[in-house]
């Protein structure tokens, strides 16, 4: 029987601090994953895998990548961006932000991430891939959903 529904989903970890009065985001540095490598990413990102709910990836993502662990409770949901990449994979990446964690981030995939690091949520680096930039403004903003690549593909 063919495969009628099919859908990508991701999830994307803000992983927030408070410092000196400002928020600060961890971000990793992509290496060897042959997508956007060389650019920062949130500090832990990856599939939801098949009986997963976004949260349970998230959790997941986050002890996998960073060595940490959050509990389900304090996973917040910030916004989800309906993605079009080229000319027809299609993602739903949910963004969630996370205060509370047991441990100290670290590095957890050396093959995959090249370094971590705490930006100000104002002053992110400037290769910074473009729709993780969109899910910052949403977050500032406090927007829960938006799209990201469909007016490029109606430009076609």
């Amino acid at each position: 029987m063919e495969e009628r529904y099919r859908t990508l989903s991701a999830v994307m970890l803000m992983l927030i601090r408070e410092n000196n009065g400002k928020e600060e985001i961890l971000l990793q540095k992509r290496k060897n994953t042959g997508y956007m490598d060389g650019y920062w990413d949130y500090s832990a990102t990856g599939h939801v895998e098949n009986m997963e709910s976004m949260k349970m990836a998230m959790q997941r993502e986050a002890k996998e990548e960073l060595c940490i662990d959050i509990a389900i409770e304090d996973l917040e949901f910030v916004s989800l961006i309906h993605k079009i990449n080229g000319i027809d994979t299609i993602y739903y990446n949910g963004y969630f932000k996370a205060q509370k964690w047991k441990g100290n981030p670290k590095i957890g995939e050396p093959n995959k991430d090249e370094e971590i690091k705490w930006f100000d949520i104002h002053n992110l680096p400037e290769n910074l891939i473009d729709d993780r930039k969109n899910a910052m403004e949403n977050y500032i903003q406090k927007i829960p959903y938006s799209e990201f690549g469909w007016n490029e593909r109606k430009q076609r």
